[in-house]
Parts: structure tokens; sequence; C-alpha cells
């Protein structure tokens, strides 16, 4: 394949605010919206989308509200994971595709459970990268609130430092620079952004779960207690029609990616295609 075309820094409105989404490959290509996690943005995603833009397929990476170049508003009730699902139902909306396969990671993965269960009939498959359920919660509950109690109670010292960060030279390693993006925002947002999503609904029931019918491909590890592997295993249990991969850490699709992105285009290959066919692939 040739060179991938790529467009950054688009936009939609949604709900009154602003936001941010990259294009990678081309228009006539099936569509896989694949989003961050928590705090951090597209940037964490690139060489995801570049890998699968390359094999025939068009993906969106989008800055959910209050992360990376999306608006930042400063009130916690903004920040949602179910309203996260609705902006990624905004987006195919805006882009006029009726049906995408979602995915991503950790917040992305349950953003994406939250779409599905919501809007079936807008999804053709998932793949769910280190989902957060019930065995996580006392885990996130234990690394999240100290930051969301520093965030509010350290605005100053945050202020001055999030203004250094955002000075330094960003690298050409997306996932790095996306921990750096983070680390610049102003503490009101991530105090906010924190607020809402640990105070609102983590995932969606475990009967919506079981009534999940699309296809879906989870990718967990054992070494990480913020997205218990039992977690997945149980996730791939309730729902009919899902796979489970292994990874060998947490940062295997992004350090060395080959082995999980020929996984995930031999899944996406598989998927019936609105026309009938065996593959949703573009000859």
């Amino acid at each position: 394949m040739g060179v991938v075309p790529v467009e950054l820094d688009l936009s939609f409105s949604k709900d009154g605010h602003r936001l941010v989404y990259d294009l990678y490959g081309l228009s006539a290509s099936p569509l896989v919206v694949y989003l961050h996690g928590l705090l951090l943005d597209a940037e964490l995603n690139r060489g995801i989308a570049q890998a699968l833009a390359e094999q025939g397929y068009r993906v969106a990476l989008l800055d959910l509200l209050g992360h990376g170049r999306s608006d930042k508003p400063t009130h916690a009730s903004t920040y949602r994971i179910d309203s996260y699902a609705d902006q990624v139902i905004g987006l195919l909306d805006h882009l006029g595709v009726d049906k995408a396969v979602l995915g991503g990671i950790s917040l992305g993965a349950n953003v994406s459970l939250f779409a599905t269960a919501h809007n079936p009939e807008r999804v053709r498959a998932l793949v769910l990268e280190m989902p957060v359920l019930e065995r996580a919660v006392p885990a996130a509950a234990a690394v999240f609130v100290p930051m969301l109690l520093a965030a509010h109670y350290g605005r100053r010292v945050l202020n001055v430092t999030s203004a250094l960060v955002g000075r330094v030279h960003r690298t050409k390693f997306g996932p790095l620079n996306s921990v750096l993006n983070a680390l610049s925002y102003p503490p009101d947002a991530t105090s906010a952004v924190l607020h809402g999503v640990l105070v609102g609904p983590v995932a969606p029931t475990q009967e919506q779960r079981r009534a999940i019918k699309v296809p879906a491909l989870v990718l967990a590890h054992r070494y990480d207690v913020v997205h218990p592997f039992d977690d997945a295993v149980g996730l791939v249990a309730r729902m009919p029609n899902a796979t489970l991969i292994r990874a060998r850490s947490p940062l295997e699709l992004r350090l060395e990616p080959r082995r999980l992105t020929r996984e995930i285009v031999d899944f996406l290959s598989r998927l019936e295609d609105p026309h009938g066919h065996s593959s949703d692939r573009p000859a």
C-alpha cells in the first residue's frame, strides 16, 4: 500500500463543545474509531492508526472532551463515560457513517462498551484493550483519587508545573507525547475529568454486556491491577461473540506492535461487510 493519507486537527461540535479528531486512511475504507485512556489523548494511538490504515482501514482518533486538543470545561458533570459514548456516536454522525468498529484502551474500551450497549445498530465490532470493570474498582480508586485530590488542592503548584511541561519539546514517540500532554493540562480541567469519571458509571451493567452481540476482540495482560486480567476473562465469558488475546505487557501494542496488530487485522478481516462479503478490507 502507498502513503497513508492523514488529516489532522479536524473538529466537530457536540453539546456546545468542540471535539478534535484525526483521520488516517482512505475515505472509502471501513472505519475504525480507536480511543485513548483516561487523561491521555490521540497521540497514544498514532502508531496503531498508521498500522491499520496501511492494511486498508480508515482510522479516526478522537480526543474525548477534556482531553488533548478538545475543549476542557471545568464542570465535572460534563465528564461521564456514558456521555463520552454519545460523543463517539456524534463523530459517526459527523462523518456520515452508519456503522463502525469501535475500540480503545482502558477508558476508551469502556466508552466503546457503553456506545455499543446504547447504540448497537451503529457498531460493527469491538476491539477492547484493557477494559476497566468490577475487579479494577479498588485499585483504580487508589490510583486516581489521590490524583484528584492533588489536582484539586494543589492548583497553584500544578499551574506552574503544567505550564512548564507544556513548553517541553514533543518527541517522535506518540505515547510519550500523550503523557506529556496530560501533565500540561490545567489542574482545574484534570480535577473535573477525574471527578466526573470516578463518580459516574464506569461500565455497562453485566446484563447489558451479555446483550452485546457484535464480534469483539479483547486484549489484556496479567501485570496491571488497574486492568485486571480476570476482568477481561469475565467480559469475554459474558459476551456471546468475544475472543480474548493475551498481551505480553501493557505496552506491547505500542512498543512491539507487530503481533497484536496482526491479531487485530485478522479479526477485522473476518468481519462480514454490509454487502455480504467475507472481508471488510478493500481488495
